[in-house]
């Protein structure tokens, strides 16, 4: 079983950043791939950033990629998203989830996952 929090959520202006952070509660954080996905008001989840089990590879949604890095810390059992230039097309709820298996797009794919932080970007 693996826990995972989020947290760094907030509000922002347009153009600004955030770093998202999850923390992960279980022994072998290093054995799964992570992924950050995202769900705005009245849409459906959609896929952000994955990261392998070691670091070396990340995927991004075309939507984010050149503005935001997925990066881990398997001593710390943390993986972060670190935001740049905002848009308010970002604004959504982002979770975390992990899976014991290679890093994958499809969140069906994922085993665990956070409850979710909120980001708010302004205009």
């Amino acid at each position: 079983q693996v826990q995972l929090v989020e947290s760094g959520g907030g509000l922002v202006q347009a153009g600004g950043s955030l770093r998202l952070s999850c923390a992960a509660a279980v022994r072998t954080f290093s054995i799964y791939s992570m992924a950050w996905f995202r769900q705005a008001p009245g849409k459906e989840r959609e896929f952000v950033a994955t990261i392998t089990r070691s670091g070396g590879s990340t995927v991004y949604a075309d939507s984010v990629k050149g503005r935001f890095t997925i990066s881990r810390h398997n001593a710390k059992n943390t993986v972060y998203l670190q935001m740049n230039s905002l848009k308010p097309e970002d604004t959504a709820v982002y979770y975390c989830a992990a899976r014991d298996g290679y890093r994958s797009r499809n969140e069906y794919d994922y085993d665990y996952w956070g409850q979710g932080t909120q980001v708010t970007v302004s205009s």
